[in-house]
């Protein structure tokens, strides 16, 4: 069962569309991210219900692989690193929700740490741009890596077998409601060349992010088959009673 150890309603979006950041950041500092990083992963250890899917080892891979683009890329990677620890808090608030929900619980996490309201607000911006249902064209060096990082992660030829059974064991989706969501939000990405940003990432892992919306489009062709419905919904009722 699904239980939060913060009230959603108690986090609100901060006002951050009217910011600057144009120019280099600062940075952080290698000390600074460490506390992040310990200050977040407590946050993970300590979270009631878990996170199968968003989990630790989600944040990990997303970590590795954005401060890699970042430094191909010329991006601010201690500010990509950041981000890439904090991304998915909100999945600890509510489910299915969107990353400003956590906007305050990372502001105020960052700002116990000491860390300025200007760089916990640029955290913020690249966060909220990498976001799989906000992305455009227009998104920041430091969005696209964390972009990138997160949508590999999607991509991947075992996300399918060994984690789309947890990410809805997480959010409490049918089938039905996950392969809907991904053609919602990732077909239009793909058609607009926005998939990945990074050339070479594209050339890379284009062939498996196109095998697996295939598979999606597969599984919604299939979800139609009266035959198919009567079996997932023994299954569904199975799991439900072995739950």
């Amino acid at each position: 069962m699904y239980t939060a150890k913060a009230s959603a309603s108690s986090y609100e979006r901060s006002d951050i569309d009217d910011v600057d950041f144009s120019g280099d950041s600062i940075g952080l500092t290698a000390a600074t991210l460490r506390r992040i990083e310990h200050a977040v992963r407590r946050q993970y250890q300590e979270f009631a219900s878990g996170l199968p899917f968003h989990g630790w080892h989600h944040v990990e891979f997303v970590r590795t692989k954005a401060v890699s683009l970042a430094l191909k890329n010329n991006a601010d990677v201690t500010i990509v690193e950041a981000a890439a620890l904090l991304h998915d808090l909100n999945y600890m608030l509510q489910r299915n929700s969107r990353a400003t929900v956590a906007c305050q619980m990372r502001a105020q996490l960052l700002g116990d740490l000491g860390i300025s309201e200007w760089l916990v607000d640029r955290i913020e911006q690249v966060i909220s741009e990498a976001e799989t249902e906000s992305r455009d064209e227009h998104a920041c060096l430091e969005a696209q890596a964390l972009s990138d990082a997160d949508t590999l992660f999607k991509a991947l030829p075992i996300t399918p077998v060994l984690l789309a059974h947890k990410y809805m064991e997480e959010t409490g989706q049918s089938i039905r409601e996950l392969c809907d969501r991904i053609l919602r939000d990732q077909v239009r990405l793909r058609d607009r060349g926005i998939y990945f940003y990074d050339e070479e990432t594209r050339r890379r892992y284009e062939e498996w992010a196109n095998a697996n919306l295939h598979l999606w489009e597969c599984i919604n062709v299939s979800l139609a088959s009266p035959e198919v419905q009567a079996l997932v919904r023994t299954l569904e009722s199975s799991d439900d009673q072995a739950g």
